[in-house]
């Protein structure tokens, strides 16, 4: 990639010139590692490889969005003096050298009407020119840190945007590789209470919304799979389950392939042994045109009819937390699970035996409020809360 920087030659004599700009000031060009707050004029060639939707803050009084931004791999500056009149100067993106240094990502925050002042500009996966935007300390509090400080894009940062024939600064290229883990990897996890990881699955059930606990909040429940068939269950919590979810609610019930979700610091919870949630700062993004994600979609498409069989009728009313391909794992015996200090998830063939037949393993709920009952007798019923007749499902 050759970057341009015009200067203006006046040859005087045979052995003299001088070169006058055609600029004052040109801000130093950076990369994101070479960005502190104590930088005071800067620009860094940047894409955008992840835009949240707008969303208000925990205390509802501030308005948020959150991007993640990855710059160049490497940029060396190479001055070449061909004679003693002429000074040409090169700028060389090294890209298939051992010089190459990784991209690096950082988020990007922008805070109230700042949000509608880009909302045009600001497109997923296209480059930018961001001069002198705020540089800060990035704090635990706001959930997974990628790097130690974080930049907020308001009026006052310089945001170009690289247009894609634009031959003096070439636009970035899409970015090709998800960092996210693998399912077989979540099942060997510990869950705790700041980790947070990165997925991405196909969507094989969407439960309804619903209000759940003593707070009665509200949340919506997926089953999410991957190409080995594993799967796990994926809660999605307040307005993720009611803005993403009805989405892929709708996309599923329209009856169109199966939705790939991309899920950006999502919570691993030990609730019904091992289980994934969304957190405040997690962001839910459906079928992106990451390699990944496309060839999940392909292979979504292939296999449609045994994920399709894979899907119980009766997901409304239960859901598996957590399937993994046995294929994939080792079986063990319950002796040995017993003598492990480690929480995990353990593959055992074993035979179950019921010696109560009064055993619960379900409790039932109104269909419409869902009201627990101790009955267990599946029938129809007045719910005085709903004011109709409706019918007792098993929550298990």
């Amino acid at each position: 990639m050759l970057h341009r920087l015009f200067v203006g030659v006046k040859r005087l004599k045979a052995v003299k010139f001088e070169i006058q700009s055609y600029c004052i000031h040109m801000a130093p060009r950076l990369n994101i590692d070479g960005i502190t707050p104590d930088t005071l004029d800067w620009t860094c060639k940047v894409q955008i490889v992840d835009i949240s939707r707008a969303r208000l803050s925990l205390e509802k009084k501030t308005r948020f969005q959150n991007l993640i931004l990855e710059d160049e791999e490497v940029l060396l500056l190479i001055v070449v003096v061909a004679d003693r009149l002429w000074i040409i100067i090169l700028f060389i993106c090294m890209t298939q050298s051992s010089l190459t240094l990784q991209q690096q990502q950082i988020r990007a925050a922008v805070y109230g009407d700042d949000i509608d002042y880009y909302a045009e500009k600001l497109v997923i996966f296209d480059t930018y020119l961001i001069s002198t935007a705020r540089v800060k300390v990035s704090l635990p509090s706001y959930g997974r840190i990628i790097h130690k400080f974080y930049w907020v894009l308001d009026k006052e940062a310089l945001i170009e945007h690289v247009e894609p024939d634009n031959e003096l600064e070439i636009p970035l290229l899409p970015p090709v590789n998800l960092h996210t883990a693998t399912f077989a990897s979540i099942a060997a996890m510990t869950p705790a209470p700041n980790a947070e990881i990165d997925i991405i699955g196909v969507v094989l059930r969407c439960g309804p919304s619903k209000y759940v606990g003593r707070t009665q909040n509200r949340c919506r429940k997926l089953t999410i799979g991957d190409d080995q068939h594993n799967q796990f269950l994926l809660t999605l919590w307040d307005d993720f389950g009611e803005i993403e979810g009805t989405e892929l609610e709708a996309q599923m019930e329209s009856g169109k392939e199966f939705p790939i979700i991309l899920g950006r610091n999502i919570g691993v919870s030990g609730y019904q042994r091992l289980s994934l949630q969304t957190r405040f700062n997690s962001t839910i993004r459906i079928n992106l045109t990451y390699p990944q994600a496309l060839q999940l979609i392909s292979w979504a498409k292939t296999n449609k009819t045994v994920l399709s069989g894979n899907v119980s009728a009766n997901f409304t009313r239960s859901s598996t937390t957590v399937i993994v391909n046995p294929i994939h794992r080792q079986v063990i015996s319950i002796a040995e699970i017993k003598s492990l200090a480690s929480v995990g998830v353990f593959c055992v063939e074993a035979e179950m035996s019921i010696s109560d037949d009064l055993q619960k393993f379900c409790v039932l709920e109104c269909s419409g409020c869902k009201q627990k009952k101790r009955t267990k007798d599946r029938k129809q019923f007045d719910c005085a809360k709903c004011q109709r007749k409706t019918t007792l499902v098993p929550q298990y």
